[in-house]
C-alpha cells in the first residue's frame, strides 16, 4: 500500500507539474522489456525490490492521471537511452562506467547518468510526435 501511495504522489506531482509548463509527459516504453528483471544484476539483498519494481503501475496512474489534465504522455523506446550521448549522439556500452555515471567515450561529456537518459528520452518523444504529425 505504500509504493502505491508513493506512486500516485508521483504520478499526481509530474501530472501536475506538466500541466503547470503545458507540458507533455515522455516515458520509456518498458512493456517491451518483459525480460528486464532477468537483463539486471543487483546484490541478492536488493532483490526483493527489484522484483517488486511497479513501474507499470506508476506508468498507469501518470496515464490515468494526465488524460483528464489534458497532458499528453508519449511512450518511447527504451533501448540505449542511457548508453546514448544527448550531446554528440555517440552510443556505446562504456559509456557508461558505472550505474549512476556517464561518460561518452566519443565527445567526453560527462553526467549524471539518469539525466543524460531523461534528456534522450525527451528527445525521443519530440521527434516521435514530429513524424506522427507529418
Amino acid at each position: 500500500r505504500f509504493a502505491r501511495d508513493v506512486n500516485h504522489v508521483i504520478a499526481k506531482h509530474l501530472v501536475g507539474k506538466a500541466k503547470g509548463t503545458r507540458s507533455g509527459i515522455a516515458l520509456e516504453d518498458l512493456e517491451d522489456l518483459e525480460d528486464i528483471r532477468d537483463r539486471v544484476t543487483v546484490r541478492k539483498v536488493q532483490r526483493a525490490d527489484l522484483h517488486s519494481w511497479s513501474f507499470h503501475r506508476l506508468r498507469t496512474f501518470v496515464t490515468y492521471k494526465a488524460a483528464p489534465a489534458g497532458v499528453p504522455v508519449r511512450l518511447v523506446e527504451a533501448r540505449d537511452t542511457s548508453r546514448t550521448c544527448h550531446r554528440c549522439g555517440h552510443c556505446e556500452k562504456k559509456n557508461r562506467p558505472s550505474r549512476d555515471d556517464f561518460r561518452c567515450v566519443g565527445c567526453g561529456f560527462a553526467g549524471p547518468a539518469d539525466h543524460n537518459a531523461a534528456i534522450n528520452i525527451g528527445r525521443r518523444a519530440v521527434s516521435h510526435a514530429a513524424d506522427d504529425a507529418a
